[in-house]
């Protein structure tokens, strides 16, 4: 993995392995050469007892109805709003700061078009929507549950004036309803893992033509050995670094370079590609905990 540093939250450094209990949480984390071995050997082993393949069969060809059964048991009330994406990605407060300076427009030409790929149930529609109250902006939402897409739209905060979110397989070759060359930005948070590897490439380069010239695509993922990837029991792995959790619900985590390979192969210019690394802990019960994410950002060419 590359040694680029997030910009954000990346203060709190451990110097000393004996401080290690005295916050929940440090950032970028340097590994050992040790622990790069181990992880590799934990995940070849998880590869050697993979499940059947029917087992790997009977959840690609079912995966939208895993997730759909997923917000028909929790709702909305599994994750949290991701008030976090301001910090990591400011440019959506710029967006949004400098659409509400300009005068309210019927013209679509000036409206400002945001789309998060999975939107679950809508933790980050609604951030975004209420911290950007201008009538020149728009949010769409995409999901393959359909239960996601009816916990969205029937929240109190869902303004179909404002947002529009529907069913959608994005590794499908279905067109998407909107008009291609029209998004500001995309966001893709925690989604793409939830794919297959081999249908990546074209997923994004669908996406890609979404956007204006100059559009951006965010995106936040699980990397390569992450803690979820090393827990893993026997069973679950479906191939290289792509596994099946006890929901039925699918993940692959990263490297940069795949991400570069990607977006880049769908005409986008790299504007960032970091890994997130980071050790929290259980001060209580003195646990560490290592996490590894990917943060990227790229734009389509003018």
């Amino acid at each position: 993995m590359g040694d680029d540093q997030r910009p954000r939250f990346g203060d709190r450094k451990l110097v000393n392995e004996d401080n290690v209990f005295q916050h929940n949480a440090w950032d970028n984390v340097e590994w050992t050469n040790e622990q790069e071995e181990d992880a590799l050997s934990i995940t070849k082993g998880q590869l050697e007892k993979s499940a059947s393949q029917d087992t790997r069969e009977e959840l690609l060809n079912n995966a939208s109805e895993k997730w759909h059964k997923f917000y028909q048991e929790h709702d909305n009330k599994f994750f949290k709003d991701r008030h976090w994406l301001f910090t990591e990605f400011p440019e959506l407060l710029r967006v949004a700061n400098d659409d509400k300076q300009g005068e309210v427009s019927d013209d679509t030409e000036r409206r400002v078009s945001f789309m998060e790929i999975g939107c679950g149930a809508g933790n980050t529609i609604f951030p975004l929507l209420k911290t950007n109250n201008s009538a020149n902006f728009f949010m769409y939402g995409c999901d393959f549950a359909a239960s996601a897409v009816d916990v969205v739209k029937n929240s109190p905060q869902y303004d179909p004036k404002r947002c529009e979110v529907f069913v959608h397989d994005i590794t499908s070759e279905k067109p998407y309803p909107i008009t291609e060359g029209s998004l500001d930005m995309i966001i893709m948070i925690f989604v793409l893992s939830a794919t297959e590897f081999s249908k990546m490439k074209d997923t994004v380069k669908r996406l890609s033509k979404l956007l204006k010239p100059g559009g951006q695509i965010l995106f936040r993922d699980y990397g390569r050995y992450d803690l979820a990837q090393l827990r893993f029991k026997p069973g679950r792995c479906l191939d290289e670094n792509f596994y099946h959790r006890g929901d039925g619900t699918l993940v692959y985590f990263f490297t940069q370079e795949e991400i570069r390979e990607i977006f880049t192969s769908a005409g986008l210019a790299e504007e960032q590609n970091l890994v997130d690394r980071r050790l929290q802990v259980n001060r209580r019960r003195q646990l560490k905990m290592y996490r590894v994410w990917i943060q990227a950002k790229y734009r389509k060419p003018l």
